[in-house]
């Protein structure tokens, strides 16, 4: 589904992770950054608490008044740590009750109460016959919609991190021809998560989230079981998918994080890797408050030290 302004650009895509608020816009295209802006949450707020709530309110007020941001449409994404996502074999049902039988099997599982009125949920049917499930608490959903319209925004729809990381891979490194039938394994590591997705070009494979990130790689232990973490991954793919290998893994974490880190994963993974930087991927517009040093300064930089793989990701959903 795209969605465009009147003036031909796509919605505002609003990351509101637990370490920053990011919104980004792409042009109608997707090939120039129209505008960004960006503010890291402060140390001592609690994310989803109530004073995180009205810091969020405020600030992306704000970032959308000051950002060089065209028209108040925005796709926002739910916080990673507030997403379920589960695998499981499609059940035997007919196509109009699979929705209540998918939600049957994971209820228990849910880090919530499971309440059927108290769960949004949304699956997606993958190859060989299996299910991408994809849950998520409605009351968390309504808080993030009720910041939105406070902060002066209208939400257009409400996205998830599997599909902007798919996004943007297929808009900035899935372009060959040959891309179009590989299976990728994503990588993005964030400050304090790594989000990985298996997808064959636009095709959602498999999702999960891992509690180890950037914040935490200094630490040889934590290293080692976020490598281990994405071994499992690549099992359980294989479980779920006997005829499908996944063949590449791309690093969707730019600038954020050190070469030499990915390298050691793909290292470690016996895989074949490549650096995905989405801020060199798009041009950046001349009103955009980022600006183009920020694009080329490298680590000395405070913007491209930020992983807007999600944000690009939103907007072009």
């Amino acid at each position: 589904m795209f969605g465009f302004t009147k003036n031909n650009t796509c919605p505002i895509g609003v990351d509101a992770g637990n370490d920053s608020l990011r919104l980004a816009q792409l042009d109608s295209n997707g090939t120039t950054l129209i505008a960004g802006n960006s503010k890291a949450t402060p140390e001592d707020i609690q994310p989803g608490s109530s004073e995180w709530q009205k810091w969020a309110i405020k600030t992306i007020r704000v970032l959308a008044t000051y950002g060089s941001f065209q028209g108040k449409e925005v796709i926002a994404a739910m916080p990673t740590g507030e997403l379920f996502v589960d695998h499981m074999k499609r059940p035997k049902a007919k196509t109009n009750d699979l929705h209540d039988v998918i939600f049957s099997k994971i209820k228990q599982r849910l880090p919530f109460e499971s309440l059927r009125e108290n769960t949004i949920l949304q699956y997606v049917l993958t190859e060989e016959d299996n299910v991408l499930v994809m849950a998520i608490e409605r009351r968390v959903v309504e808080r993030h919609l009720a910041i939105y319209e406070k902060a002066g925004l209208s939400t257009k729809s409400i996205g998830v991190w599997p599909t902007a990381l798919t996004n943007s891979y297929v808009k900035f490194f899935g372009r060959r021809e040959c891309d179009f039938k590989t299976v990728m394994m994503l990588i993005c590591i964030e400050a304090d998560c790594t989000n990985v997705v298996v997808c064959r070009h636009k095709d959602l494979l498999l999702a999960r989230s891992m509690p180890t990130g950037f914040n935490q790689l200094d630490d040889e232990q934590a290293s080692t079981r976020l490598v281990m973490e994405l071994s499992a991954c690549k099992r359980q793919f294989s479980l779920l998918y006997q005829n499908a290998r996944i063949e590449r893994l791309i690093f969707l974490s730019g600038q954020f994080v050190n070469k030499d880190v990915c390298a050691a994963i793909a290292k470690q993974l016996e895989m074949p890797a490549q650096m995905g930087d989405c801020l060199s991927a798009v041009k950046i517009a001349r009103s955009c408050r980022m600006g183009r040093k920020e694009k080329e300064s490298g680590t000395g930089s405070q913007d491209s030290r930020l992983n807007w793989t999600v944000p690009f990701g939103l907007s072009l959903s």
